[in-house]
């Protein structure tokens, strides 16, 4: 199926009757047909009903450019919760993955597998939700695939995206070209994608208003490098948080890192619930936060660049790469100590994205 993100314009044609998804809407014949272009196309609208998609960019013919490609699956716990839903994060995750390696992302994939029973308003409201994304980011969504299940077999739904973009020539952001000096930025508060899952799922019996904060981040990465093109490296902090990622580039670039407690953003309400859970903030998820290191006298640039975009509000400085200890991560605490913060071991989390 090869899709392509347009104006939001019903199909005339085909109107899916069923409420719930049986079995019929996977088999390959008319129930899937109205099944793929009631809920899917009408929304991502399509070029064609071919089996690839065909796709041309001026991007892609200047000299030096570089072809980036992500893949990555979806299987959040619940669906919906506070500031998003899987579809949601299944594009604000892809895209955010190749906008943190200084791609400009351009097209996405998307193929989901919905397990026998799952309600038709359900993956209306998700499709809705990835075409609000796709059109926040400015991607389009170009070919895609359906698969059903029967009960039992899968969690409601999941969802596989991949992305493609452009890195333009010139650009060269990797955790190898960190050095000794480099200042570790964030460009906001952390946990709250996290956070807000853990209370979504009612378990806990948690009153905090939390909301995920998944949202895409390629703008904010275009704002910095407009004015430090030498931006060293980024990385969103997802599964394993802030923690899990600058421990990824210290061991990539055999340097060390410090970062301050004092200076970590987090909000009362996350604080909270961490404490009451005994669940450390470095190791919760995120899905609109990434950490970035830059060259010094680039710092106040950088700062202010990632201000001026609406995902970069609350951006700040964390921290920085040391030649002392390479390859670990050390948090000077709040008591005057330092603390090893080690990768996560096993997952604090499950289901978190």
């Amino acid at each position: 199926m090869t899709l392509q993100s347009g104006p939001a314009t019903a199909r005339a044609g085909r109107t899916l009757k069923a409420d719930t998804i049986t079995l019929a809407h996977g088999g390959g014949g008319k129930a899937m047909r109205d099944l793929i272009e009631d809920v899917f196309t009408s929304v991502f609208e399509p070029a064609d009903m071919e089996d690839q998609a065909r796709l041309t960019d001026a991007a892609l013919r200047e000299d030096g450019a570089t072809l980036a490609f992500t893949t990555d699956s979806f299987v959040v716990d619940p669906i919906e919760f506070p500031g998003g839903d899987i579809g949601k994060i299944a594009v604000c995750g892809t895209v955010n993955d190749l906008a943190v390696g200084g791609a400009k992302p351009l097209w996405l994939s998307a193929a989901f597998i919905i397990e026998e029973g799952v309600e038709v308003s359900l993956l209306r409201r998700v499709v809705a939700s990835m075409r609000a994304a796709a059109d926040e980011a400015g991607v389009r969504i170009v070919t895609g695939d359906t698969k059903v299940v029967g009960r039992g077999s899968a969690d409601k739904l999941f969802v596989t995206t991949s992305g493609v973009g452009v890195i333009p020539a010139g650009r060269d952001l990797a955790a190898r070209n960190v050095r000794p000096g480099d200042v570790a930025i964030v460009n906001g508060v952390l946990g709250d994608h996290g956070a807000a899952i853990l209370a979504a799922r009612g378990d806990m019996a948690l009153s905090a208003e939390i909301e995920s904060d998944c949202r895409p981040l390629n703008a904010l990465m275009e704002a910095v490098i407009a004015v430090a093109p030498d931006v060293r490296c980024a990385r969103d902090a997802t599964r394993g948080g802030l923690a899990s990622a600058l421990n990824e580039i210290a061991d990539a670039a055999g340097i060390g890192v410090e970062i301050e407690e004092a200076g970590i953003p987090l909000r009362a309400a996350v604080k909270g619930v961490c404490e009451i859970l005994g669940l450390d903030p470095l190791y919760l998820a995120n899905e609109g936060t990434l950490v970035l290191f830059a060259p010094p006298e680039k710092a106040d640039a950088v700062l202010a660049a990632m201000r001026s975009t609406p995902a970069g509000r609350d951006a700040t400085i964390i921290g920085r790469a040391v030649e002392s200890h390479p390859r670990i991560v050390v948090m000077q605490t709040l008591f005057g100590g330092g603390r090893i913060v080690d990768m996560l071991v096993g997952e604090q989390l499950p289901r978190i994205c």
